[in-house]
């Protein structure tokens, strides 16, 4: 089904799914996928940091994307994550998920080199311009040693399909500097669970989460309230929420947000190679965080 993603509301940064033996598990794969459909995600991304993006093979993110698309596809945005080390690659992949009918793509700068400013922008000018794909720019300097700015978003800005930023600079205040320069061009989307609200009541408009892989209704009803100007009662959740949201700024996300995910009875904890799934005092540390929260639940607003 032909689909323009909406960039609003909450788009989970899905994990991948293995079996022991470290193959995909698409069983298991798509019992979460309906989770977070059903807790009313406006799309799912496929692929990401959190997806353990650098061992998947490009068949295997593929594979997910078909999956997804064959069964929630005219439910939800389908979006493929592209982090690739050359141009080159990165439009054969992007090319290989619109023929496979993505909706979209959320496209890291080049990985493994620190580029110029000249050359970031070339590098998303290139790709968007091999495609009819709507993008969602992904800015992370913190991680990933490259910052999107200002001024490279100004040749972006000529692009009408680079859509959308995903915001994770970890300055709220960058929010206002998009509005200032942009206007309503980009669509910016929160891409830190720690500064969900703050970003949200500040006008991103929608939250690609990390959490959400194991909390689904709660993401979703915090996202809601807030734009709902329910502040009181966003604030209250938001409190709850923040200790695990915490596990999504960490080195160790991948795993942290899986033995949630195990807790919650939407994943398990299996990764691959060379991540390990967490161990002796750091398991109990990130349990214990994940079973103070189960034990405080709260009772969800009604929206």
């Amino acid at each position: 089904m032909n689909r323009t993603p909406l960039w609003t509301g909450v788009y989970p940064a899905v994990t991948t799914k293995f079996t022991p033996e470290g193959t995909l598990d698409l069983k298991a794969f798509l019992h979460n996928i309906r989770a977070q459909v059903e807790a009313g995600a406006t799309g799912i991304i496929i692929g990401g940091s959190l997806g353990e993006s650098s061992t998947l093979t490009h068949e295997e993110r593929l594979l997910m994307l078909k999956t997804v698309l064959d069964t929630h596809g005219n439910q939800t945005d389908v979006i493929l994550n592209v982090a690739e080390g050359s141009t080159a690659r990165a439009i054969a992949l992007v090319q290989q998920a619109e023929q496979a009918g993505a909706h979209g793509i959320m496209l890291l700068p080049p990985m493994m080199y620190k580029p110029t400013e000249t050359e970031v922008a070339d590098f998303f000018l290139d790709v968007a311009r091999s495609t009819s794909l709507s993008i969602l720019v992904y800015n992370n300097p913190v991680d990933y040693k490259v910052e999107i700015t200002l001024e490279v978003f100004d040749q972006l800005a000529q692009v009408p399909n680079i859509a959308a930023v995903k915001e994770s600079t970890r300055l709220t205040s960058n929010v206002i500097r998009m509005r200032n320069r942009f206007g309503e061009r980009f669509r910016i989307l929160c891409g830190v669970d720690t500064l969900a609200m703050e970003e949200i009541l500040l006008g991103a408009d929608g939250w690609v989460a990390g959490l959400v892989c194991a909390f689904p209704q709660e993401t979703a009803v915090l996202y809601r309230l807030l734009k709902a100007g329910r502040i009181a009662e966003a604030r209250a959740l938001y409190q709850w929420f923040m200790p695990l949201l915490e596990l999504d700024v960490s080195p160790q996300l991948v795993q942290n947000i899986k033995l949630a995910e195990a807790y919650t009875g939407l994943g398990n904890e299996y990764v691959r190679p060379p991540r390990k799934p967490l161990q002796g005092a750091e398991r109990d540390r990130v349990a214990a965080i994940i079973e103070q929260a189960l034990a405080s639940r709260p009772t969800l607003p009604k929206l």
